[in-house]
């Protein structure tokens, strides 16, 4: 197999912002008299802020309006620094594929996507092809934003590992025609194996030896 490149989600995968963007999106609901709680947006991750913050909405009989995500976006830029994690072997893991072509893949917006590049210190040239929410109409499951991804860098999808961490994104993955990698950060091996994922790995840092190993 010729590997070229790796298509990365972020949150979930480079960094652990769930707790962050839970965090801010409760405080930005409780605004509209909605009272959320940690579970309700399990069911939406991965989707963008569209859905993680409007489904959760919905959930409790709201009608969903842009000033919602926009609220829990300026919530978020006022709590990440504090409490936004990189996982251990993030940056050592980018470093040791530093010699394929790297790409960015989100269904968060791109307002989102620079907080956690710059409180994780992950230049933005890190990547060839920064795709966020912004980028496409069609969030994952749709595989949008991976081909959109593989086209900035110039690389047919069957040539890339996509890497996700949530059943959404490993369905998107799997439909862009990518290598489908689930890491179980967020929901569980089977979960990810049902949602069609080729390999599952529990640390980034595994994605190293599964490029050598798809590589020989």
């Amino acid at each position: 197999m010729n590997i070229q490149a790796i298509l990365f989600d972020m949150d979930g995968v480079l960094v652990d912002s769930e707790p962050v963007i839970i965090e801010a999106g409760i405080r930005s609901l409780a605004h509209y008299g909605i009272t959320a709680v940690e579970d309700d947006f399990k069911p939406f991750t991965g989707m963008g802020e569209d859905i993680f913050i409007g489904g959760v909405a919905r959930k409790h009989g709201h009608e969903y309006i842009l000033e919602m995500k926009s609220r829990t976006y300026e919530i978020y830029g006022e709590i990440v620094d504090a409490h936004l994690k990189i996982y251990e072997n993030t940056l050592r893991t980018l470093n040791a594929l530093s010699h394929l072509r790297l790409a960015l893949a989100s269904s968060a917006d791109l307002v989102k996507v620079h907080h956690n590049l710059r409180v994780a210190g992950i230049p933005l040239s890190t990547f060839g092809s920064i795709i966020s929410g912004n980028d496409a109409a069609r969030k994952k499951p749709f595989p949008d934003l991976f081909l959109a991804a593989a086209r900035g860098i110039d690389v047919d999808p069957v040539n890339c590992i996509a890497i996700d961490d949530a059943v959404s994104g490993v369905q998107a993955a799997k439909a862009s025609g990518a290598v489908a990698v689930g890491i179980t950060t967020t929901f569980s091996e089977e979960a990810l194996r049902e949602a069609g994922a080729d390999y599952i790995i529990s640390d980034i840092w595994e994605l190293v030896d599964l490029v050598k190993k798809l590589s020989d």
